[in-house]
Parts: structure tokens; sequence; C-alpha cells
């Protein structure tokens, strides 16, 4: 079925349809006046893309294969490839954002950098490239999450950053997101706020998405190179706010035979008062600067959001992808804790890649699609296992695997 075209841009106001906008203190106008006038400016300069370019490929080991799965494509009788953004330098897709948000701060001036973190990818993203600059970083993590992904918080210290714990509300990355936004309305001005996902008031979510579409940029030139067509049938990604999903929708945005599947967190499942699906759960409100979907009570609150994945543990989802489910150009499935759990040692035992819980959601998904062998899947795996390991290590001594 050709779908809706959607564009890949929102409009001058950063809307996406109904969705975006910047909804913001007046004390962060200037900062985040200052980034919308000038990031696309800066981002097309040809010295700013130059660095960008070497840095991804000398730095990060870009570009990241497309590998095609033959026992996981033979067990659903279609061609599954693997988008490896697991093989970055850090382990996931965040180093490609960050890369380019710390020269897009250093053009601007700035002498320290915030970040929020849920799974710890991203804070250790930033904080890698925060020392590859020489630059002051200070990490927000939930309380909870400093628990459940320890080795990443070890990796953000052992870079040189403060990782500073967020203690209320549900102590994830809400939370997080919350204590970063509080401390850049105090340091308004030598501060760059680096947003980890495509949330956030305008430009942020369009400006991650550019540094994100590295991902559909490959592997348009991957797939043609590989099978002759540049167009997949389906691609796949897990979303919580959806920085990975928009890279891998990025460059298919606009291709309408091309089927996009996010699949969200359904935690303990959809309806079980412990999840993270906010497609089916949420209503259009404003969180954390934009208006999108997000999980809340009749009176607005905010509603705590459950995954077993940290980095799929949020309320809200980006504007960006909103519009894509509300225009129905994206499907919007989910996945429960024991569905993505079940897929990461499947994909385990069949391909020797160990996910990250995250992408093990969308890996989930494949048990919900009807494939046929002349079907051709991108599902965008986007970190690895490492920071899990707990978690799959308290599976196997249940006995559950």
């Amino acid at each position: 079925m050709i779908k809706e075209r959607v564009s890949t841009s929102p409009d001058e106001r950063g809307y996406y349809g109904k969705f975006g906008g910047a909804f913001i203190p007046e004390m962060l106008y200037p900062n985040v006046e200052e980034l919308r006038r000038r990031y696309l400016e800066i981002m097309h300069e040809a010295a700013f893309q130059m660095e960008y370019r070497d840095l991804l490929r000398d730095y990060v080991g870009r570009p990241s294969p497309l590998y095609l799965a033959g026992r996981l494509s033979a067990k659903y009788n279609t061609r599954i490839y693997l988008k490896r953004e697991d093989l970055n330098h850090t382990g996931a897709h965040k180093i490609n954002n960050t890369i380019g948000q710390i020269l897009l701060a250093q053009r601007l001036g700035k002498r320290r950098i915030i970040a929020e973190t849920g799974a710890g990818q991203h804070g250790v993203a930033t904080a890698t490239v925060c020392a590859l600059k020489g630059i002051e970083c200070i990490v927000y993590m939930g309380e909870k999450d400093i628990e459940r992904q320890a080795p990443n918080v070890a990796r953000m210290k052992m870079l040189g950053a403060k990782v500073v714990p967020a203690t209320s509300g549900s102590k994830t990355l809400k939370d997080a997101t919350n204590e970063a936004i509080r401390d850049w309305i105090n340091n308004p001005v030598d501060t760059h706020y680096i947003i980890g996902s495509v949330v956030g008031p305008h430009p942020y979510p369009d400006l991650v998405a550019r540094f994100q579409s590295v991902i559909s940029e490959e592997t348009r030139a991957q797939l043609k190179e590989k099978t002759g067509s540049e167009l997949p049938t389906h691609v796949i990604a897990c979303v919580g706010g959806g920085s990975n999903a928009a890279g891998a929708f990025y460059h298919f945005l606009e291709e309408g035979e091309v089927e996009l599947i996010a699949v969200e967190a359904a935690g303990h499942g959809i309806h079980s008062g412990m999840s993270a699906a906010t497609t089916q759960l949420g209503k259009p409100g404003i969180l954390h600067g934009s208006r999108s979907y997000v999980m809340q009570t009749e009176d607005g609150q905010v509603v705590e959001p459950h995954s077993i994945s940290a980095g799929l543990d949020y309320p809200g989802i980006g504007p960006l992808h909103a519009y894509l489910f509300d225009s129905g150009r994206a499907t919007f499935l989910s996945a429960t804790d024991d569905e993505a759990v079940a897929a990461a040692f499947e994909l385990t035992r069949l391909e020797g890649i160990i996910p990250a819980l995250e992408s093990a959601h969308a890996v989930a998904a494949l048990d919900q699609l009807q494939l046929n062998e002349q079907d051709t899947v991108v599902l965008c795996l986007s970190g690895r296992g490492d920071k899990d390991m707990a978690t799959y290590m308290r599976v196997m001594e249940g006995g559950n695997i």
C-alpha cells in the first residue's frame, strides 16, 4: 500500500502538521532563538560539513554496515537487513547527533555542555565528544537509570563528565530532562544543551533528525549496491523520543511505497498501567518545549511511563513521529518487556549479535508483520547490548530463557 508522502522538514515555526513549536520560558528565548536563526546556516557551511563528515568516518567509524541477517531472514522467509548502528564508536546511533551538536556549540561560542540521558548511551556520546573537544560536560540522569545502567555511568565519569542524579518523579528520563532544562535556564549564556532525541523546542527535533539522517542516507546507497534498488519495502525502528527512527526513516519519508514501522515500549502491557506506548495511551499536549502526544491524566498531569529499556522509558514522542502517526505515514506497533527480552535472545542466538534492549523492541515487531520472500526489510539496530547485560543475566539466572 502506498502511503501519504510527508516532508522531512517542519515549517518555519517548527511544526510538523499540528505538532512541534517552541514552548519555552522567557529566560531561554535568546538561546533557542539564536540556535533557530543559525543552525541551518552553520550546518550548511562547507567547513562544518567537512569536519562533521571527517569525524563520522575517522572517529565514529561510518558508514555503519548494512548486514543481511541470514538466519533471521530464513526464520521469517524474507530478507532482513540490520543497519548496524551498534558498531559505531560508543555503541549506538547517539554519537551521530552529539558530533554534530558539539561542532554547532563551538561555532556558537558555548563553553559548557549539558545533556540528559536515559539508557546512558546519549550521556556517553555527549561525554565522548566533550572529551574530544575539551569542553566541560554535565549529564543529568534519573536515579533509577543510574542504578540499572551502571556501566554507562562509569564510562561517562571516566570520560570526565559530571553525572548528576535526578531524584524527583519516576527518577528516569523525563525527570533528567526536567533537571537539564532547569540548568539551562540558570546558565543561558555560556551553555549549550545537547538534547539526545527528536524532542524539545524547535529547532531541536529538526536538527537532531538532520544529524541522524546519515542512517537512511547510507542505507539507500548500501541497498542499491546490494539489491539494485535504493528502496526497501519496510523500515523498522524502536521509538522512545525517536531519534534512531527519525534517522532511519528520514530519506524514505517522501517515498510512499516504503512502509515505516515504529515500535514503542508496551512495558507490562499497553493497558497495564506500566507502559510507555505513547501513541496508544497519549493525547496531544506540551512536554519539554513542544506539542506532541503525551501520556497524561485528564487534568494534564504527566503519567509515569515504564519500560525495561531505559532509553524508551519516556512519556512522550517527538513531534515528527506524532505527525507520522497522525497522518498514517508510519505504522506504530508496540512490544512488551517480555517480548523484547525474548527477541534479544533470539537475535543473539541466530546471528551472534547482542542488541540493546531498545533495539530488541524493533526485532520483536517482526512477529507482528506479514512478510514474504519478495520483501526487503531494513531494521535499525540502534545500539549494542553491553549496557543491558545485568538485565540479561537476571533473565538467565531466573531460567526464563
